[in-house]
């Protein structure tokens, strides 16, 4: 009886320790241009914002800054790393739904859709062992059903 109440203690810790280990995706990034290669067919980005901020389980995102052509990046979504579909409203993005998943405290997933189109992308996302950097991967099809393959590099603020 001892032992399995010991392991029922083990098991609710190591629990209770993921629940709160660190994001180290949280915080404001900032767009690097340089570092970046975008999707051909679309204007570049020239300016960027990123804030990723702590939501119950999950992460609020707010992006915001302008493509080459002048049009707006003003985006916010709200999901927990479960997995599953959530609206990003707003403008400038190719994508207005998101799930996203949690890997590691440096890591994690993301799959974006356009409804209507055949936009989607999975985009897999990695901070830097300093924290100083964070690089969003994205492979899948631009609206038109086209392959695209994008990476986009953040400097943390």
């Amino acid at each position: 009886m001892r032992k399995t109440l010991t392991l029922a203690f083990a098991i609710v810790l190591a629990s209770t320790m993921a629940a709160f280990a660190a994001d180290n995706t949280l915080g404001t990034w900032k767009y690097n241009a340089a570092k970046s290669k975008g999707a051909a067919g679309v204007s570049p980005i020239s300016e960027l914002t990123l804030t990723r901020e702590a939501r119950d389980g999950g992460v609020t995102i707010t992006a915001k800054g302008h493509r080459a052509d002048g049009s707006k990046i003003d985006t916010v979504g709200s999901s927990k790393y479960d997995g599953k579909p959530v609206a990003v409203t707003g403008a400038g993005l190719s994508w207005d739904t998101a799930a996203g998943t949690r890997i590691s405290d440096n890591e994690f997933t993301e799959e974006r859709t356009k409804q209507g189109t055949k936009y989607h992308t999975t985009v897999h996302y990695v901070v830097s062992a300093d924290g100083k950097t964070m690089t969003a991967t994205a492979k899948g099809t631009n609206a038109d059903g086209k392959p695209i393959t994008t990476r986009t590099v953040f400097d943390k603020q």
